[in-house]
C-alpha cells in the first residue's frame, strides 16, 4: 500500500488535524474545535491528536490487534500521559478516526464520528462515515449558519452549540469521538473488505470533504482525479480556492472560513 499524506491549518490558529501512513496503515485525526470554553486539560487539541495518532500507529502495528482494540489502548495510553489533568470534563480534548490498513489481502477499515473513508471500488465509489453528530442539535446548528463567520453572533452562537454537544458526546442518545475513556472504540464503525476490489482510497478529515459534502464543488471521482494527478497537497489547494470565495460563509455556511483539512491517499 503506497500512502501519500498532507495536512494544512485552515488559518492562523495551530493545525488540530493529523494525517499518517505507513506501507500498510493510515490515520487521519480531526481535532474537535473548543469554541473557547475550558477542557480541564492544559496541553491542548493539537498536543491530544499528535499523542493519539502516534499511539495509535504504535498499536496496530501489530496485525494481530484488531482496529478497535488498538484505538482504545491508544486512549489509555493517551489518558496516561495526562492524568494531572480533568480528564472527566465534557470538553477534554476529543478528536474524529479514520482508519485504513492492509492486512494480507483485506482491507479494514475504523471510522468514528464524521471524517469520511472513501474507496475507489471496481463497482463505483462508496463512502464510510458516521454521521451521528448531525443529528444532534438541529436548532442549534441552524442559529450558527445565519451569522456570517467572524462575526460577534456567529462566535456566540458556535460557542453555545459546542457547549451543548459537549452534553451528548460520548453517550448512548448522543455521538461518539475518540476523547480520554477506551469505550468510545467500542462504537466506531467497522468492517473488512477484500484488497483486489479497492483501486484506491481516501482518508479525509471533513476539513477536506467539504468539496464533495458540504461545498458540492466537486464530486468523488473529481477528487480522486486530483489525487491521482497533484496528490493531496493539490486537494487541498483546491478546498483554499473554493473557500477564498466565500471568506465570510454567506454561500456556504460553515463553523470556520477555513477549516484544517488532513488527506491521506492510498494505492495499490
Amino acid at each position: 500500500m503506497r500512502v501519500a499524506i498532507d495536512t494544512q491549518p485552515g488559518g492562523a490558529a495551530p493545525n488540530e488535524d493529523w494525517v499518517a501512513g505507513t506501507p500498510n496503515l493510515a490515520v487521519v485525526l480531526d481535532g474537535l474545535s473548543t469554541a473557547g470554553l475550558d477542557t480541564g486539560c492544559r496541553h491542548g487539541v493539537p498536543w491530544y491528536v499528535r499523542n493519539l495518532g502516534s499511539q495509535l500507529v504504535a498499536a496496530l502495528a501489530d496485525s494481530d490487534t484488531s482496529l478497535t482494540g488498538g484505538l482504545a489502548h491508544a486512549l489509555e495510553g493517551v489518558a496516561a500521559l495526562h492524568p494531572e489533568c480533568d480528564l472527566s470534563n465534557p470538553g477534554t480534548p476529543s478528536a474524529t478516526v479514520a482508519i485504513l490498513r492492509q492486512r494480507e489481502e483485506y482491507l479494514d477499515h475504523l471510522v468514528l464520528a464524521d471524517s469520511p473513508i472513501v474507496l475507489d471500488g471496481h463497482q463505483g465509489f462508496s463512502v464510510i462515515t458516521d454521521l451521528r453528530v448531525d443529528r444532534i442539535l438541529p436548532e442549534l446548528k441552524a442559529e450558527v449558519a445565519r451569522h456570517e463567520t467572524h462575526t460577534a453572533g456567529h462566535k456566540e452562537a458556535l460557542r453555545n452549540l459546542v457547549s451543548a454537544q459537549r452534553g451528548t458526546r460520548n453517550t448512548e442518545t448522543g455521538y461518539w469521538v475518540a476523547a480520554a475513556g477506551p469505550e468510545a472504540a467500542e462504537h466506531a464503525l467497522t468492517g473488512s473488505v477484500p484488497v483486489e476490489d479497492v483501486r484506491a482510497a481516501a482518508l479525509l478529515s471533513d476539513g477536506a470533504a467539504c468539496l464533495v459534502t458540504d461545498y458540492a464543488m466537486s464530486s468523488w471521482p473529481e477528487v480522486f482525479a486530483t489525487l491521482r494527478t497533484g496528490g493531496p497537497r493539490e486537494l487541498i489547494d483546491t478546498v483554499r480556492k473554493v473557500e477564498a470565495t466565500d471568506p465570510r460563509g454567506q454561500r456556504w455556511p460553515r463553523y470556520k472560513s477555513g477549516d484544517d483539512a488532513a488527506v491521506a491517499f492510498c494505492q495499490w
